[in-house]
């Protein structure tokens, strides 16, 4: 994934559920339409949480992938 291409990052290593989703649903308004967001989490239920938020709001997960605990998801803002 092309980390270096995300326009903010946001940090959510040592958070469980809610607060990944909770944080990502505040920093996906900090960047403009059509930019990118990379989320970096390790709570083991972090990509059902974060396929199922990109679904209901209807913003792009462009890719994600995982490296041992730690996950990171690119989102694309759509609206």
């Amino acid at each position: 994934m092309a980390i270096e291409t995300a326009d903010l990052t946001l940090d959510c290593l040592h958070m469980m559920c809610p607060m990944p989703i909770v944080r990502v649903s505040k920093a996906i308004k900090e960047v403009a339409v059509g930019k990118t967001l990379l989320l970096i989490a390790d709570d083991p239920g972090a990509t059902p949480d974060i396929e199922t938020w990109a679904r209901r709001t209807g913003h792009e997960l462009v890719a994600s992938e995982r490296e041992g605990k730690v996950q990171r998801f690119l989102i694309r803002r759509t609206s």
